[in-house]
């Protein structure tokens, strides 16, 4: 039995719980008219395992509509009380958007690749979202343990300009250089190291112990060395930094096989003709997850650098302070901050790499 068909089974079994349990609790005409829809289409969905005659109910429109009508329903409903007519309608909306992603996996989505690439995972934080707001209102969990999304998107929208203001004090300055100054500085001297034996000898087991050194023990230091403004978390964003695109990078110029250097030696091309003809578009793969990575660890290591000293100002700080007075919505909306702008680079950075290495052919097996 197919997964699809599955869905279809839950679904026709959930309506018809969620019809039935109106004759148990009061609900509001708006709710009475949504639970009788989805049960009416789950008793569908039932005939059309063994029919083939009602085609309307195969469409991936009708289970995105009806999961993203029950969600905006059961959000309007979901200060007053929340019975069970509500949670079974919750988790049928749940399945029918996951029954409309399994069609879309399942169909032909060479027509809208966009939407297919970019619309599951929308869809997947939605729901995320979703099922974090109703279980925290619904099931009265206290804001000091976990506030819900709308409380956190509120504090989010009226704490714009202090937002802004740390983010460009973590982000701007302390992680955009560190990130630039320990990317490159690691890509300089891979290149050096490959080329001289007494260097990947003598630096890889230096780089190696300091990559292992905590954040909580470099970050202090650092203060001490580049005083409190984002120059020392800048620092400690180039130790974090620099370890694994070295490694990376070495690994990418050493894989480019044998027959294609002898290839290039047959041609008597020099070292550095071999190097940036050759041996770096190979290695392009191997830096860009070395670049995918650190754009992540930069942020999280300027975030933790700012615990041990900083202006009035940054995420981190934020962080700290905020905890302290036991403002969680203003920390959730400073970890806001931080997610959004690690995906976005995150983002950004393999959209480049998929048109640098889009000729690879690691990008072409990845397609298939």
């Amino acid at each position: 039995m197919s997964v699809q068909s599955v869905l279809r089974f839950c679904l026709a079994l959930l309506g018809l719980m969620c019809f039935l349990s109106l004759f148990f609790e009061s609900n509001n005409p708006q709710i009475i008219i949504l639970a009788s829809l989805i049960a009416f289409i789950g008793v569908c969905r039932l005939h059309a395992l063994f029919s083939t005659k009602l085609i309307f109910i195969q469409h991936v429109q009708l289970d995105i509509g009806v999961s993203l009508l029950a969600a905006l329903f059961i959000i309007r409903e979901i200060s007053s009380d929340f019975g069970q007519t509500l949670w079974l309608l919750s988790i049928c909306a749940w399945l029918h958007s996951w029954l409309a992603v399994e069609k879309l996996m399942k169909g032909d989505n060479k027509n809208f690749p966009l939407l297919y690439s970019f619309g599951i995972p929308v869809m997947f934080g939605f729901w995320l979202l979703f099922f974090w707001e109703i279980i925290t209102v619904g099931l009265e969990i206290p804001t000091v343990i976990l506030p819900p999304p709308s409380m956190i998107g509120a504090k989010f929208l009226s704490s714009l300009d202090i937002l802004f203001a740390d983010f460009q004090q973590t982000f701007m300055k302390a992680v955009l250089a560190g990130y630039f100054l320990g990317c490159s500085s690691a890509f300089i001297f891979a290149v050096l190291i490959d080329k001289n034996d007494f260097l990947r000898r003598g630096l890889l087991p230096v780089g190696n112990f300091i990559s292992a050194l905590p954040i909580v023990g470099i970050a202090p230091i650092m203060v001490m060395w580049f005083g409190f403004d984002w120059q020392s978390k800048a620092a400690v964003v180039v130790v974090m930094t620099f370890f694994p695109m070295l490694v990376n990078t070495l690994s990418g110029l050493n894989s480019s096989s044998l027959i294609e250097r002898d290839l290039l030696n047959t041609y008597a091309a020099s070292y550095w003709q071999t190097l940036f003809k050759l041996r770096l578009p190979a290695a392009m793969p191997f830096i860009f997850n070395a670049l995918k990575i650190n754009s992540t660890l930069a942020l999280i290591g300027a975030i933790v650098a700012e615990f041990f000293g900083t202006p009035i100002v940054g995420i981190g700080f934020r962080i700290s302070t905020e905890v302290g007075r036991m403002n969680l919505d203003m920390v959730w909306a400073e970890i806001a901050v931080a997610a959004i702008a690690g995906s976005v680079s995150y983002g950004a950075l393999s959209l480049v790499e998929r048109l640098v290495t889009s000729w690879h052919p690691s990008y072409r097996l990845k397609n298939n």
